[in-house]
């Protein structure tokens, strides 16, 4: 197990971010703040979390949308999942994206998101000529069909 190390903002009602059971991968994010946030349908608000993180070298945090907001109230992360990288240390705020037909109000301290932390491999990149030959080559976007 690694240690993510946490810091509350000043005024911002922060939450450590939590997993809800033994086996989840993921640590639940809460709305920070003094008031609720709306987001109205094809709008996208960066909800604050009130926390800023420390992720160990060699990790990033994978900002993920909960099930439940997704699939009850159309609320999903424009960029999901988004990126903690490890030396980023402001505020860690969440793109929630209200992709439903009715306005939707997150209430301070309502779980938004989920946190999860992830290896990470750095590649070393060189340019080629010609790259390897594969059975697929360069069949693109539904190229298998149905």
């Amino acid at each position: 197990m690694i240690t993510v190390e946490i810091k509350i903002l000043k005024g911002g009602g922060g939450h450590i971010p939590e997993y809800q059971t033994g086996g989840a991968a993921g640590a639940d994010l809460r709305l920070s703040g003094d008031g609720a946030v709306t987001i109205n349908p094809g709008e996208t608000a960066a909800a604050p979390t009130g926390i800023a993180v420390a992720i160990p070298e060699g990790y990033e945090g994978q900002v993920r949308a909960r099930s439940g907001l997704a699939l009850k109230h159309s609320i999903g992360i424009i960029n999901a999942p988004g990126t903690i990288d490890r030396d980023y240390r402001g505020e860690v705020k969440v793109l929630l994206t209200n992709f439903g037909t009715k306005p939707y109000v997150i209430e301070p301290g309502e779980r938004i998101a989920q946190l999860v932390i992830a290896p990470v491999a750095r590649a070393e990149f060189a340019e080629v000529k010609e790259l390897k030959g594969t059975e697929r080559g360069e069949g693109g976007f539904g190229h298998t069909g149905i």
